[in-house]
């Protein structure tokens, strides 16, 4: 496994990356609501990453291997949508959650990060999944530090969404990015405390736990990219992009408007 440490230019870039795809997740968010289509929002977010910012969006055309290449320029998974949703004409509702999943790139480096959203007013139970999921990823952020252990960030959000009666889901997990979209090392949401390789300053990759309110267990549906719950449970998710620093963390994907990190 090789992992890429990042020059301070490269880190640079990086912070750009993540502070400008933080930024379209403030601009869309007084679009969220009831009425609006999830490929509205598509259209909002693609024409303010590439005519406002600059930037590309990096799922669109994107084709790892075994799959057609993603149509749209963002994800929007609904309700018991895991994760990779597709935009397109259903319209949002009342007591709806969504989460809106944005990559950008600037001058060939990535940012990554999502936010979860309510439509109208969401149900105590999807409150709740979402505010723990919230947590979850603030846990497994503030176990990053050099010297640390991988395997921490996993223990850390598994432990605490499970004592809460949560699932976490297996197939998917945080990964290294820079130029590319998906490098080493994988950050899995679940784990020992521990295990896994040792944290160096310099590394930068994303924590993006999913969480169900159900069992773990998902299906892909025949669109061959949008991911849900098996038991048609709700699920949430949070993204942030991660530099691990000689001291502890620093959030690359912050922005004006994203919710504060809970106190614990």
């Amino acid at each position: 496994m090789t992992i890429c440490i990042k020059t301070p230019e490269e880190i640079a870039k990086m912070r750009i990356a993540g502070r400008l795809a933080g930024e379209v997740l403030d601009y869309v968010t007084p679009f969220v609501k009831a009425g609006v289509t999830t490929e509205e929002l598509d259209r909002l977010c693609h024409d303010y990453m590439v005519d406002v910012q600059g930037c590309i969006p990096a799922p669109l055309n994107y084709a790892p291997h075994g799959h057609a290449p993603y149509p749209k320029s963002i994800c929007t998974s609904i309700n018991h949508q895991v994760c990779h949703g597709v935009p397109g004409d259903k319209k949002l509702k009342n007591g709806d959650i969504v989460n809106l999943d944005i990559t950008t790139i600037k001058d060939g480096y990535h940012g990554d990060t999502s936010r979860m959203f309510y439509i109208g007013e969401p149900s105590i139970q999807a409150r709740r999944l979402c505010e723990s999921t919230h947590e979850a990823m603030w846990r497994g952020i503030r176990t990053v530090r050099a010297g640390a252990m991988l395997g921490d960030i996993g223990h850390a959000i598994q432990s605490f969404a499970e004592g809460l009666g949560y699932s976490i889901v297996r197939e998917f997990c945080g990964h290294g990015i820079g130029k590319k979209f998906h490098e080493e090392p994988q950050v899995l949401h679940y784990g020992k405390f521990g295990s896994g390789i040792r944290l160096e300053a310099g590394m930068i990759f994303t924590i993006e736990p999913m969480v169900n309110a159900g069992k773990a267990a998902i299906k892909q549906l025949g669109d061959g990219w949008t991911i849900v719950t098996k038991d048609h449970s709700l699920s949430a998710q949070w993204e942030h992009t991660i530099l691990v620093t000689e001291s502890g963390f620093e959030v690359l994907t912050l922005s004006a408007d994203a919710p504060p990190p809970p106190e614990l």
